[in-house]
């Protein structure tokens, strides 16, 4: 099992979006890194959901992965804000996968809060300039950050 951290703005998509949902495709993404990041997950393996680009950016729950990287539809849908002209159908760029709802937090697990908690010094979304919206977390800490909410 591998574990991961995935941002959205809660604007586009929220913990709560995915709880009514129950499960959705983490769709939109278009960094290279990050793609390749969510095409390593397998079913089953553990995700924090993080709210970015808002007022208390934090962890605010978890998810699991569901189905593992398949090409994302929005590429090719010229009324998706998340539509590649460059993406074809023989030749797709971006993949997405299924997450499912497993917890969301009573209080968000704000950003200053994981700078200060104790190993998690090594945590990519605590690294300068790091902006990806997905990223690995290590089984030590998410053993920290769980031990923490939960």
């Amino acid at each position: 099992m591998a574990y991961w951290l995935m941002k959205s703005e809660p604007t586009a998509f929220s913990i709560d979006d995915l709880q009514a949902q129950k499960r959705a495709l983490w769709d939109g993404v278009r960094n290279y890194q990050a793609r390749n990041f969510m095409r390593a997950m397998q079913v089953g393996d553990l995700a924090f959901f993080y709210h970015s680009s808002c007022p208390e950016p934090g962890i605010v729950g978890v998810m699991e992965i569901m189905r593992a990287a398949y090409t994302d539809p929005t590429q090719f849908d010229p009324e998706n804000h998340h539509f590649d002209p460059k993406s074809t159908l023989e030749k797709p760029r971006w993949d997405g996968v299924d997450v499912g709802f497993k917890k969301k937090l009573k209080a968000v697990l704000a950003l200053g809060e994981l700078r200060a908690m104790p190993g998690l010094e090594g945590l990519a979304l605590l690294r300068q300039g790091n902006r990806l919206s997905v990223m690995p977390v290590t089984e030590e800490q998410w053993g920290v950050i769980k031990g923490r909410i939960g």
